[in-house]
């Protein structure tokens, strides 16, 4: 079992880094990479602090090398992509010695205003009010070509919860059946095909009670399969009890897409391996 989307104390989730490692072990997973949401230049409750950064790096190279016979442990982020304000991914990369990056949208730029799609409903919906006048297409719009301008500016190796928009949705303001929507998504889409990025099927959602599907859901990952992209299990761990649940339910939609091979991400860079295996 692998996961490559976890967060520690260090920025939103709720036990040191070793907490995850043994909880990994006790579950006999292959693969853990730790994955902390990289800082912001705002006062913000949910990212890593430049001030604790070197630590927590020095931290998850420790666990790598201390546990290199039991488990692959990788260091990453997940970066959130904001126009004009986030750091470049390359220099992150290159700063920190990342095994890989996952690429975010969290906060929709619009002018000088940013619209925070996750948190409490009240974010969401007051954004679409108050940024957007109450206008979900032009709102939702934003999202999907953030994402595709992330995707052509920085090419991140992993795409987090593709479809996370539709979170605190919840069929109110758009219909995922609509063809307004399935434009943007199938466009988003193509993009990734294109940068050969891998985008992860995302449990948060499910076991938190917050969305009734995956990110991204079953018509998303029915046009992965089509379009060749490739896709990864991920359970955006932010205590340890929360690795790999729904993990399996993951694997079982996906057999019943009809995806033979997951990817992985090695020393080595990105493989594909047999579904069976994956579990």
């Amino acid at each position: 079992m692998y996961n490559y989307h976890t967060h520690t104390h260090y920025c939103d989730g709720l036990a040191e880094p070793e907490e995850f490692v043994e909880e990994a072990l006790r579950k006999k997973m292959k693969v853990l990479g730790f994955s902390a949401h990289a800082s912001v230049p705002f006062d913000n409750p949910w990212s890593l602090k430049d001030e604790n950064a070197q630590e927590y790096f020095d931290k998850i190279r420790s666990l790598k090398k201390a546990y290199k016979h039991n488990i692959q442990i990788f260091n990453a982020l997940e970066v959130d992509y904001i126009p004009g304000i986030s750091t470049p991914f390359a220099t992150l990369k290159k700063q920190w010695a990342l095994d890989y990056i996952i690429g975010a949208v969290h906060l929709v730029k619009k002018n000088n205003e940013l619209w925070f799609i996750d948190g409490p409903e009240a974010n969401f919906i007051g954004g679409v009010q108050n940024i957007f006048n109450g206008d979900i297409r032009e709102a939702v719009s934003s999202y999907y070509n953030q994402i595709n301008e992330m995707l052509y500016k920085e090419k991140p190796d992993i795409i987090a919860h593709f479809d996370k928009i539709k979170m605190h949705n919840k069929n109110r303001f758009f219909s995922e059946d609509d063809k307004w929507y399935e434009q943007l998504t199938e466009k988003t889409l193509d993009v990734i095909a294109r940068q050969e990025t891998i985008v992860e099927v995302n449990t948060r959602g499910i076991y938190t009670g917050k969305c009734e599907t995956f990110f991204p859901g079953v018509p998303i990952l029915e046009k992965c399969l089509k379009k060749g992209i490739p896709v990864m299990i991920n359970c955006d761990a932010h205590k340890p009890e929360d690795l790999l649940e729904h993990y399996y339910e993951a694997s079982e939609t996906l057999k019943k897409i009809g995806f033979k091979k997951l990817a992985i991400l090695t020393a080595e860079g990105p493989e594909m391996i047999d579904l069976d295996k994956y579990c």
